[in-house]
């Protein structure tokens, strides 16, 4: 099972060794790892895979509670947001059918995830062999396409789950940690190593950010009253999150932003989708698809990420291949004007 950021490498989480992986899959799943190896790769979830003397394996994903700001403002919030899309993931499974939803595995307690300490949750997945994309990556027509219909079969889900999962509107994520570096651009910062240039970086594109803030806000005023229907839908249907398994068949991974919301959620990810793409979509789906509301997903993420990387920078950090990987990624996003230019020249 791929993950779906393998373009970025991330180190194991601090303070959690293998053996602690290791005692949580024998006492929560009764599975004896004979074999425990780390995926160097994702950003706020780690993952091994492990096999058992009977070399059946598993996926496993550990997931750093303190950076999963879209779930839960503190540790226990986010956990239960994850508990609450995990549990929604099982459901499309095994009650809804879906057999492209990549579900956890039940704990010995029917839980889809536990705690792993004080900071960390951990839940086991099937292990998938097949091959994904990657996030940013556009994919071809006919897996476009079969994305399409995969997403319908999703949305047209969403009564197995309504009452159950969480809520998600086009939101921004940390904007006040943001609105407030903005402010503090004047002011020397002293995290870490990338402190400096972030601020720097900040500052070259504050104005920028501060207008697409502002139309975020007129957009979504604009659209608050549009009718919408609400759906199940997986939040992050990009390319890297969609797998081709061995026998060809498309599967969807990493569960953790599932929750209720328009089907722009999911639409504005489809990696390249086209007119002919969304046409297929509501064509299939009896839905309208309104540009307005995947203009404001995609501006929440640009908007979030950016968020996302400059706290981090304030806040205390070290020279680690994560945060080198993150500072050429905060210098990517800042970049609005190249994907903005038809909302900021207005």
């Amino acid at each position: 099972m791929t993950d779906a950021y393998s373009d970025c490498v991330e180190e194991p989480p601090e303070g959690l060794a293998e053996g602690d992986v290791r005692a949580a899959l024998a006492d929560q799943w009764a599975f004896t790892a004979e074999s425990v190896d780390y995926l160097p790769e994702g950003f706020g979830s780690y993952h091994w895979i492990v096999a058992d003397r009977r070399d059946e394996r598993r996926f496993v994903v550990v997931d750093d509670l303190d950076h999963k700001p879209w779930l839960g403002a503190d540790r226990e919030s986010a956990f239960a947001g994850l508990r609450r899309a995990f549990d929604t993931a099982f459901a499309l499974r095994y009650e809804g059918g879906l057999e492209f939803v990549v579900a956890p595995i039940l704990t010995k307690r029917d839980e889809t995830v536990v705690h792993l300490g004080e900071r960390h949750s951990i839940a086991m997945f099937p292990f998938v062999v097949g091959t994904s994309g990657a996030f940013g990556q556009r994919s071809s027509t006919a897996d476009r396409r079969e994305v399409m219909r995969m997403l319908v079969e999703l949305h047209e889900a969403t009564p197995v789950v309504a009452s159950m999962t969480s809520r998600y509107a086009p939101d921004v994520v940390g904007r006040g940690e943001l609105e407030t570096a903005l402010r503090e651009l004047d002011e020397p910062w002293f995290g870490g190593p990338f402190s400096e240039s972030a601020r720097t970086a900040l500052a070259r594109h504050s104005e920028d950010v501060v207008l697409l803030l502002e139309v975020f806000d007129r957009i979504a005023a604009e659209v608050a009253n549009a009718a919408s229907e609400t759906v199940i839908t997986h939040g992050e249907p990009h390319a890297g999150n969609v797998m081709r398994d061995e026998r060809g068949a498309l599967r969807l991974i990493d569960w953790d932003t599932a929750g209720l919301g328009p089907p722009e959620r999911d639409l504005w990810m489809v990696d390249g989708a086209t007119d002919d793409d969304l046409a297929l979509y509501t064509r299939l789906s009896g839905r309208p698809v309104n540009r307005s509301v995947m203009d404001l997903f995609r501006m929440a993420w640009d908007l979030s990420e950016i968020g996302e990387y400059v706290e981090g920078f304030r806040a205390a950090h070290g020279e680690t291949l994560d945060t080198i990987k993150k500072s050429r990624l905060l210098d990517e996003y800042l970049r609005l004007r190249d994907r903005w230019q038809h909302v900021l020249a207005g």
